[in-house]
């Protein structure tokens, strides 16, 4: 097997060159990191303990942030807040450019994306297919509440339930990303996100489970406990 390449650095230095920020913007989105995503520091170097950060990660946060800014700008048209949309379409009245952009907020973000508020199952018993529908005033609320500069305003959507997920129960009950991220200790479903999809909770690159609605990944108690245990340990 090919050895895996180290991953490019830059310091804060290069992220003012590259994205032209000041050095205060800089230590600001990294102070705040918990409410606007951008990446945790993978090292430091120099007398001056300098942080490094892995390079595409930072891109790609820049490059989320640009479709962040234009996705406020949008103004999406005229529909009854009752109409039902698909993942195709809903991606179309939110303004993104790509159509199979809310399946991937589905796929990689669980919890970014508001549930569905319809499942059809369609096809056949050999070859089932599920197709997903939100209602236009669903679309309409989280599109004002999503995550952009600093903190989600809807707090029932971005609280986590800690009080609601034990740590001594069921251990085979299935849990979803909002409770696992309780569990785990993370203060909001964004970052146990970005947390999981950089590879840094690979116990639960395992799925347990889907739930009938929606697809949305679950694990066990167990398994995100184990998680939890592993990452006290580092």
């Amino acid at each position: 097997m090919a050895a895996q390449s180290a991953p490019r650095l830059i310091d804060a230095a290069g992220i003012r060159a590259e994205h032209g920020l000041s050095p205060q913007s800089i230590s600001r989105l990294y102070v705040e990191r918990e409410a606007n995503g951008f990446p945790e520091a993978v090292g430091q170097r120099g007398r001056g303990r300098a942080r490094l950060w892995n390079k595409d990660e930072v891109d790609q946060w820049f490059a989320e942030r640009k479709v962040s800014n234009r996705f406020e700008d949008h103004r999406p048209p005229t529909h009854d807040p009752n109409e039902l949309l698909n993942a195709a379409q809903a991606s179309r009245f939110l303004g993104y450019k790509s159509s199979k952009q809310v399946t991937t907020y589905i796929r990689e973000h669980p919890g970014y994306f508001p549930e569905p508020d319809v499942v059809e199952e369609l096809g056949t018993f050999e070859r089932p297919y599920r197709r997903q529908l939100w209602r236009v005033q669903t679309l309409l609320d989280w599109m004002a509440t999503r995550p952009g500069r600093g903190k989600r305003s809807d707090a029932k959507r971005s609280a986590l339930p800690s009080s609601d997920v034990p740590v001594d129960g069921d251990p085979d009950e299935l849990l979803g990303a909002s409770q696992a991220a309780a569990l785990l200790g993370f203060k909001s479903i964004n970052t146990f996100s970005s947390s999981l999809a950089q590879g840094n909770l690979p116990l639960l690159n395992t799925v347990d489970a889907h739930s009938e609605k929606g697809g949305y990944r679950r694990w066990t108690r167990r398994r995100i406990l184990e998680q939890a245990a592993q990452r006290k340990t580092k």
